[in-house]
């Protein structure tokens, strides 16, 4: 058993490269092998988000604070609240993050496949955010 306990692990800021706007990720865990998962709570301010990517195994979404955005190539932008369960299936290309005026945090956890757990694509356009 591991116990990882609260403020012991720093925020680190979402890299440029993968993000849009101002990010704070709190990684929770990230199990030894032969597991695979790992997990992080992650805060959106208002307007940021992630860049497309794709998770190799998928990835759930649970918002506990505020108000998101979240879209899968293709089809329209659906809000998100606290309470909601959002599920990417593996290679399902996709973005989320904080609504316009309101900031956001979700639990983010996805597995590894690999060793790697996302693959970073390219930035949402102000105008495909917007839409």
């Amino acid at each position: 058993m591991e116990i990882k306990r609260a403020g012991t692990q720093p925020s680190t800021k979402g890299p440029e490269d993968w993000f849009t706007g101002i990010v704070h990720i709190d990684r929770l865990q990230s199990a030894p092998d032969p597991a695979r998962v790992e997990c992080a709570s992650v805060t959106f301010e208002p307007g940021a988000r992630t860049a497309w990517h794709t998770h190799p195994l998928g990835q759930t979404l649970i918002v506990t604070a505020g108000c998101g955005r979240v879209q899968r190539w293709g089809q329209p932008i659906e809000a998100i609240w606290p309470g909601d369960v959002v599920w990417f299936a593996p290679g399902e290309k996709h973005w989320h993050g904080a609504a316009q005026t309101t900031s956001m945090t979700h639990i983010a956890i996805q597995e590894r496949l690999n060793g790697a757990t996302v693959e970073w694509l390219e930035k949402v356009t102000d105008p495909q955010y917007n839409d």
